[in-house]
């Protein structure tokens, strides 16, 4: 029997009219083969975490899928590359990022993918879309959301 499984994803963009790169990656997620797009949150803007570039939309949305982690991370990649995503320098400004969050009660430490996310624990832009979704959530590693929330102010955000 085939396990669905709960993903989170976080996107980003600050490129290209963000919201509207938002808004089509949310399409693109619904089409995924053996996924459905479950949820979305509110989307938020927020300042990079690198001097000199535009600003950020971000947000979170929720997956249902029996897809396999990096084949779900094959697919979040070929939305990225068909949304424009050039891959030109690290933490760069793109037209779309793709994260994968969570994956279910998974914990993954491979060279591709790391889940649960690295550094999601200092970002405001992906715990505060995240709890929209996911109240209460206990990560994987067992973190509890609430916690790392209490420790991630919500500030520099603004939610739109």
């Amino acid at each position: 029997m085939t396990t669905i499984e709960r993903v989170y994803i976080g996107m980003g963009s600050n490129l290209a009219d963000p919201a509207e790169q938002l808004r089509e990656a949310l399409k693109a997620l619904a089409q995924l083969p053996h996924t459905s797009l479950s949820g979305a949150s509110c989307f938020y803007v927020s300042d990079s975490l690198l001097a000199g570039q535009p600003r950020y939309t971000n947000a979170v949305a929720a997956l249902d899928t029996t897809l396999e982690p990096l084949e779900l991370l094959d697919a979040l990649q070929a939305i990225e590359n068909d949304q424009g995503r050039k891959r030109l320098e690290r933490w760069g400004p793109r037209t779309l990022d793709l994260d994968i969050l969570l994956f279910g009660d998974r914990v993954i430490d491979l060279p591709r993918l790391k889940v649960p996310h690295y550094h999601m624990q200092a970002r405001a832009f992906v715990l505060y879309p995240l709890a929209e979704l996911a109240p209460g959530i206990t990560l994987a590693d067992g973190r509890k959301l609430d916690e790392l929330l209490a420790a991630c102010p919500f500030e520099g955000l603004e939610r739109i």
